[in-house]
């Protein structure tokens, strides 16, 4: 594929960091599926792909819209997904994050008649277009006989919503500053354009590295949580809608035909959220990172991966910011690694920019 410069180009396009998307609901498509567990950071990870002044107002409105929902797609961790794609993925990835999840559930007292008693209570409760808070949602349960107590009720959410019965749609709303979470519902109500490809799995890579490529099968298996060979395998059957870059150390792909036009006017230094996509989601970190510098950025031992500020595709150094109500407004602090990897007017237009986001 050629020097790391040239992924990195290629990737800032596949991302539609560098090839923007014209909306919050185009740019999710493509994305499939954007870490969102902390959920301003998923919010500012759309609105950074989405040309133009995008604010946290214009996310919201297309959760409220229903365009994109938030779930545990994969990995057991926080997503969002469009609305329309979210039952296809977790018929892929939902199996295996229940065995994961078996030992945490044997010590928590969940089994499947547990699960189901929750289920019940929760369609009863949000039936016909309901919709409640994750604290109402534990007062259903308790009232109804089932525990919350210790980390349960967080349990039972994650895996009602791997059953496809729970999801978390429109944002509840916050006072004098952005909203911190969302509504529960029912899937099966709030979910109105569900597809299913003809080939789940094919499907599945493709649109991963139509949103990520140039990677491949072993970039796929830790993006997906899926197994190294189902992986290889799911290359194989999505061949004919890839086109291989390299071999070594294993085969690399892009998709075939036209990528997304790159934009004259998107920025070259962008400031990204924590776990964010163009970071994280590949086996190897060292394209977009110096090795030096992945202990700053994380997983960190707690698993908190920090915003991160990018320059030409590199990344230069992180920064802070707090959402607490008042101190939204502030200016987010830079730390680079490295002075003069971007000029101090870059640095200072990417965060006034994500600012702007959080503000409006």
């Amino acid at each position: 594929m050629g020097p790391a410069s040239t992924i990195r180009s290629e990737r800032l396009r596949s991302h539609r960091l560098s090839a923007p998307a014209a909306t919050v609901a185009d740019a999710a498509r493509h994305m499939l599926a954007t870490q969102s567990q902390e959920f301003w950071g998923g919010r500012w990870a759309l609105a950074t792909r989405v040309r133009g002044r995008t604010t946290v107002r214009d996310v919201d409105a297309a959760y409220g819209r229903g365009e994109i929902v938030r779930t545990w797609t994969m990995r057991g961790t926080i997503h969002t997904i469009p609305t329309a794609d979210m039952e296809w993925v977790l018929s892929l990835t939902a199996e295996r994050q229940r065995r994961q999840a078996a030992a945490v559930h044997r010590n928590e007292g969940i089994d499947a008649d547990e699960a189901d008693r929750a289920e019940r209570l929760a369609r009863a409760a949000l039936g016909g277009g309901n919709r409640l808070t994750r604290k109402e949602l534990f007062e259903v349960w308790e009232q109804g006989g089932v525990s919350t107590f210790r980390q349960r009720g967080y349990h039972l959410l994650v895996a009602l919503s791997l059953r496809a019965v729970l999801c978390q749609g429109p944002v509840v709303p916050r006072e004098k500053g952005p909203t911190r979470e969302q509504f529960f519902v029912l899937a099966d109500e709030w979910i109105t354009d569900a597809v299913t490809p003809a080939d789940p799995m094919a499907e599945f890579f493709v649109r991963y590295i139509a949103s990520h490529g140039p990677a491949g099968a072993r970039d796929f298996a830790w993006w997906s949580g899926l197994p190294l060979g189902v992986s290889r395998a799911a290359a194989e059957a999505a061949s004919d809608r890839l086109r291989p870059v390299a071999d070594e150390p294993e085969p690399q792909y892009v998709v075939a035909g036209a990528a997304p036009r790159r934009s004259a006017g998107a920025p070259e230094v962008v400031a990204l959220p924590p776990f964010e996509e163009y970071y994280l989601s590949y086996a190897d970190r060292t394209v977009p990172c110096a090795p030096e510098f992945l202990s700053a950025i994380g997983p960190s031992m707690n698993g908190i991966v920090r915003p991160i500020l990018v320059a030409r595709g590199e990344a230069v150094g992180v920064w802070t910011h707090s959402l607490a109500v008042g101190r939204h407004a502030e200016s987010p602090v830079p730390e680079l690694f490295t002075p003069g990897a971007a000029t101090d007017e870059e640095i200072a237009a990417a965060l006034d920019r994500y600012r702007d986001f959080i503000t409006a």
